[in-house]
């Protein structure tokens, strides 16, 4: 084994590859941008060396300088961890080349399933099952209609250069097939400079399921089972389990045999993920089940195999690096009860998953489960790399109590002020179709009004608002205040004290029956926040026109609606503005116009062009004409 490990990487992925470095008693070296000076990963690492500015393209996706950190550091060996440069063939040769360890799989099976279409046709040589299609070489519009006409329709026609959603066509029948191939070709020669597309038969009900596999370099290959990462939002992967729902032993079978044949086929060496399409509208079918790709990496969801094997995959890295067999047999390798994983983000499922950058005021995970979080307390997020910030992991004998584990660990989170999806994820935990395992890749989609829908505080929370807000008071003033009301007299009870409150523009009229004891208290923005079920609610005593909450207030104090980059400023101080005028671009991935509340003069502007601002940042001060 080698005595040293640099992780080309940052956040959760560098810190879980550091524990199991730590366990092994393998010293660990951290590379960070400037953005990341004072990060968790850098401080869990024994050594740390700076490699470059905040941007990814100038620091982790800088495969040089993390080979020449390696070096200075004395590193033996690197781990990528995933993204960045974790499946770039060219960067696993150079780390070769340089004499160092390379934890993962040999660019060779890097490029062999890297290349989409090619790792198709090599699947099918391999007898691995792919979706239904047409690949061929005559892109005839009779031959692609005769072709369609045999998959069977519904079928989909896909631009073989496309990504993004473009130059892709559903065709419901053969009478609409020479229509949607012609706009097809007409949109992908528009994007990508060539009109050539496939088919493939379209699966009205998928599932997203994915095997486990590793492989050493005596030839050997075994499977740890399959996992489910059907909840996804936008192709993205919100919920993953492990095993799969409704998995028959015929089924499992199947799809792990096929993904073992996948691994094999390429040489393939370390841990990898054969992902698969399944047709789920007549359940799971080991003959309806079809390669779509391989992931040369480890995965994020890796924890969930983790837990229902008993194993530590980052050690198994490790151990095949150094040139070591498989520490198990396949039928050494056993199932154990059922893992959920919920992937924690800073970002607002309110405002349409919008990120959320800034410190972490307060902090806070469940004990309950297993947390692998890439920050701490006190840290901050940026807007340069990945939201992803935890993910919370239940291991239970069943796949309900895994559900139930896991829902209540997201509802205890308790992050402020960054924004987060805790609320989301309990929401889809408690689906009634995801508890069912009546779950394909459509179904947030489907429910997505209802699963970001603004959420409500509870009466308990309100009291413990309020409660909050009376100690406030009374600490400032030095003695008891008769803020609050008292509601009537009762008989033989405690008497019932009220008060008023606004969460955001309502106004809230609070019992306070008994003082609760969970809550944070903001003393510089004279605000309670209360957390519940995953959210963070943010209660003042007055009105948010009055200290300029939210986009455009009425008292002209214009703030921030999300973290981001002032792209443009169309006003100076002293300017006068008319009602509606814009008056700067706020913008992260996307621009948005702050406009002028009312007629006015620009008493002051506090953004600069350029600068990066947090969400709620008071950008422009108006005074009212």
């Amino acid at each position: 084994m080698f005595r040293s490990v640099l992780v080309a990487n940052r956040g959760e992925i560098a810190r879980r590859v550091f524990a199991t470095a730590r366990r092994l008693d393998i010293e660990t070296v951290a590379v960070f941008s400037e953005a990341d000076r004072d990060a968790a990963h850098v401080r869990d690492a024994d050594k740390a060396v700076l490699i470059g500015p905040a941007a990814a393209r100038d620091s982790y996706l800088k495969g040089d300088r993390v080979i020449a950190a390696a070096k200075a550091a004395g590193a033996e060996a690197i781990h990528p961890g995933y993204g960045f440069l974790s499946e770039n063939a060219e960067f696993a040769e150079a780390v070769m080349a340089a004499g160092l360890i390379w934890i993962g799989p040999p660019p060779s099976a890097i490029r062999a399933m890297g290349l989409k279409d090619a790792a198709k046709d090599l699947m099918q040589k391999a007898g691995v099952p792919v979706t239904p299609g047409y690949l061929g070489e005559d892109q005839s519009p009779a031959r692609l209609k005769k072709e369609a006409e045999a998959i069977g329709f519904p079928v989909l026609i896909k631009a073989v250069a496309g990504g993004g959603g473009k130059g892709m066509r559903l065709v419901e029948s053969a009478e609409a097939f020479d229509a949607a191939l012609a706009s097809c070709q007409r949109e992908a020669a528009a994007s990508f400079g060539d009109d050539r597309v496939l088919l493939e038969t379209y699966v009205t009900r998928p599932r997203h399921i994915e095997v486990q596999v590793f492989g050493d370099s005596q030839g050997n290959v075994v499977h740890l089972f399959e996992r489910d990462c059907s909840l996804q939002r936008r192709h993205q992967k919100v919920i993953e389990e492990a095993p799969a729902p409704g998995m028959s032993e015929e089924a499992r079978a199947a799809v792990t045999d096929a993904a073992v044949k996948a691994a094999k086929a390429v040489g393939y060496v370390g841990a990898g993920t054969v992902e698969f399409i399944a047709d789920a509208s007549d359940g799971l079918k080991g003959d309806r089940i079809w390669f779509m790709e391989m992931n040369t990496r480890l995965q994020v969801e890796h924890p969930v195999t983790e837990m229902v094997t008993g194993l530590d995959l980052v050690e198994w890295q490790f151990r095949v690096a150094a040139g070591e067999p498989l520490p198990l047999a396949q039928d050494e390798i056993t199932l154990n009860g059922h893992a959920v994983e919920a992937r924690l983000y800073a970002e607002n499922p309110a405002t349409g998953f919008l990120p959320s950058i800034g410190r972490l005021a307060s902090f806070s995970l469940p004990t309950n489960v297993r947390a692998d979080s890439g920050v701490d307390e006190g840290d901050h997020i940026t807007s340069f790399y990945d939201p992803m910030i935890a993910k919370l992991i239940a291991h239970a004998p069943t796949r309900d109590q895994a559900i139930a584990d896991l829902a209540e660990a997201c509802a205890d989170v308790e992050v402020w002020p960054v924004k987060t999806n805790a609320g989301f994820l309990v929401r889809c935990l408690e689906t009634p179709a995801f508890i069912a395992g009546s779950v394909d890749t459509g179904l947030i989609g489907r429910d997505m009004e209802a699963l970001t829908a603004p959420a409500e505080p509870s009466a308990e929370a309100l009291a413990t608002a309020g409660w909050a807000f009376r100690e406030a008071v009374e600490r400032r003033a030095g003695e008891t205040t008769p803020w609050v009301e008292l509601k009537g007299f009762r008989l033989n009870a405690d008497p019932v004290t009220t008060t008023r409150l606004f969460h955001g523009d309502k106004a809230l009229e609070v019992e306070m029956p008994v003082e609760p004891s969970r809550f944070i208290h903001v003393e510089s923005d004279e605000a309670i926040v209360v957390f519940e079920g995953g959210e963070a609610f943010t209660f003042r005593d007055h009105p948010p026109a009055a200290d300029g909450e939210g986009g455009a207030a009425g008292d002209g104090a214009i703030r921030a609606p999300m973290p981001g980059k002032v792209t443009g400023l169309s006003v100076k101080a002293g300017d006068k503005v008319t009602k509606g005028q814009p008056l700067l671009m706020e913008a992260m991935k996307m621009e948005h116009a702050l406009t002028a509340p009312f007629d006015g003069v620009v008493a002051d502007l506090a953004a600069e062009l350029g600068a990066q601002v947090s969400e709620g940042t008071v950008l422009v001060k108006l005074d009212a004409a």
